[in-house]
């Protein structure tokens, strides 16, 4: 399959569980382009090797990257079963390899300074994703944060909780991905060792973050 082929293919599966379990608000072929599909390509210049996903949810930006990058490995994260459950059976349809999803919430996962890059779309504010993401990248890996383009008062509060997870911001980029929809990039670079008691268990980095 083409790769328009495959997003119109992944169209379809999402409908059908769409209508099931309300996965997303888009419910038009040319909304699931723009927000989902060019929306989750913005990251491809930052992604590579060894990929984690965080609160993959509908499979973006994820799915995504991994079929502008077939090279890519990707693990996908969801704590809500039936998004695990959807992600995995787009996975098989779409005959994707070296991607999965897993029904974990990010704190629980064992692996940690594994990850050449992770990923975070619309999960949370930046000073809990941080806690949430950085502890999982290699260092000299990156975090790739998808946000809206207003979050300058975002990135100045989860300033400390980067520099004590041992990352450092190297860009934050604003791309215009229509008239009227500007997305901001933020690529935190991994440079020293995440201190092992992150991420806190217990919803500690949403309820309590590092500010």
């Amino acid at each position: 399959m083409s790769n328009t082929e495959t997003y119109k293919k992944l169209y379809d599966i999402l409908s059908v569980y769409n209508s099931k379990f309300n996965l997303t608000a888009i419910k038009n072929y040319e909304d699931y382009k723009l927000k989902h599909i060019e929306d989750s390509k913005l990251g491809l210049p930052f992604v590579n090797g060894k990929v984690l996903d965080i609160g993959s949810g509908a499979g973006f930006p994820a799915l995504v990257l991994k079929i502008e990058k077939p090279e890519l490995d990707v693990t996908m994260i969801d704590s809500v079963r039936k998004k695990v459950d959807y992600l995995n059976f787009a996975v098989n349809e779409l005959e994707l390899k070296n991607i999965r999803a897993i029904h974990s919430r990010v704190e629980d996962l064992k692996e940690k300074e594994i990850f050449d890059t992770v990923t975070a779309r619309a999960v949370a504010r930046l000073n809990v994703l941080a806690e949430y993401a950085l502890p999982f990248v290699k260092i000299g890996g990156v975090f790739v944060a998808y946000k809206a383009d207003d979050c300058e008062e975002e990135i100045n509060e989860a300033k400390k909780a980067i520099k004590t997870l041992g990352g450092k911001i190297e860009k934050a980029e604003s791309i215009a991905l229509s008239e009227d929809t500007v997305r901001k990039i933020i690529v935190v670079r991994k440079i020293g060792r995440s201190p092992s008691v992150y991420p806190r268990g217990g919803n500690k980095p949403r309820s309590n973050p590092i500010v």
